[in-house]
């Protein structure tokens, strides 16, 4: 089945924008490194996404690709010497390569196995990475760059100029998404979703396609974890642990799966959120697992879907 036109996606998608632009207006510079951080984090929930909302595909193994992404860039850049320029598409590629081959294992599974399997496979690159000398191990690596476009006169380690540059790749990852699922290619990824059995008795090649949709949502992964490893300038095996998969996986839930935009909104709600409280208590865990309760008790659809709901609900009374 094709999936209907979402009225809501282009006036939250212009909403959204507009927002980000306007604290990006009123910010200083930790507003704007925050802002930086919630549009990767958008990208990353986004890619997310693309495997739990349209392929039905749960991973709790996703951050596999993220750490891949922002250890490559940083191999590439601190090691090899090479620009990120060069760097970043490689790095993103590389984590691409690697969504290949574990996801040829991984595509054999469903449910909870695969959840599982995913989950072995980023803990797998986690317990390298922390033995890893090369890379700091459990310490870490520091010293990786941000894009030099001195030549324009932008200083990229201000937030002042970064912030707008992420921000913008965030929108273009976004379109490029939309994109994807809105073309033939995301039709079958939502029929695999509603019924994959039925699809496969029909000669659908089922697991190309999945195996196509895992290697498309690690080059987005790769991508955040490249633009990670530049926002903070350094990278640790972290990055691959499974407490970062299911982070990530919260902003989807929270913001509503399927919908590409509501994770990108969950993952700013819940950075913001992060921000804020833990400025105010210690304590602000429990508040955030309290929140993350109310979300799934009264809108157990994600934000985006309880926006969707009241709108259609109004529009619906004021036609009566």
């Amino acid at each position: 089945m094709i999936p209907r036109p979402d009225p809501l996606r282009r006036p939250l998608a212009v909403t959204i924008v507009a927002a980000a632009v306007a604290f990006y207006a009123v910010s200083e510079f930790f507003g704007r490194e925050m802002l930086a951080e919630a549009a990767i984090f958008a990208i990353f929930a986004m890619s997310l996404d693309l495997l739990v909302g349209y392929a039905g595909m749960v991973s709790l193994g996703h951050a596999a690709f993220f750490g891949i992404g922002a250890y490559a860039t940083a191999g590439l850049t601190v090691f090899a010497g090479w620009p990120l320029v060069a760097a970043m598409p490689a790095a993103v590629s590389l984590a691409g390569l690697s969504a290949l081959v574990v996801g040829f294992f991984c595509v054999r599974l469903g449910g909870v196995f695969f959840i599982m399997i995913t989950l072995a496979f980023s803990q797998m690159f986690h317990a390298w990475f922390f033995k890893d000398r090369t890379f700091g191990g459990d310490d870490g690596l520091g010293g990786i760059p941000r894009f030099d476009f001195s030549a324009l006169g932008l200083d990229m380690s201000n937030p002042t100029h970064y912030a707008p540059f992420v921000l913008l790749l965030a929108l273009g990852a976004y379109l490029l998404m939309a994109r994807i699922v809105a073309s033939p290619f995301g039709h079958v990824l939502s029929a695999i979703h509603q019924n994959e059995d039925r699809l496969s008795a029909l000669g659908c090649p089922v697991r190309r396609y999945k195996l196509a949709v895992f290697v498309m949502a690690a080059l987005f992964a790769g991508l955040a974890g490249s633009l990670m490893a530049q926002h903070t300038g350094f990278i640790s095996p972290d990055l691959f642990f499974w407490t970062l998969s299911g982070e990530v996986l919260i902003m989807v839930i929270v913001g509503g799966v399927g919908s590409l935009l509501g994770p990108a909104l969950g993952a700013v709600v819940v950075i913001g959120l992060r921000e804020e409280l833990s400025s105010l208590t210690d304590h602000w865990m429990l508040y955030m697992g309290a929140f993350f309760i109310a979300v799934v008790i009264f809108a157990g659809d994600g934000l985006y879907g309880r926006l969707r709901y009241l709108i259609g609900r109004r529009k619906a009374s004021g036609d009566a």
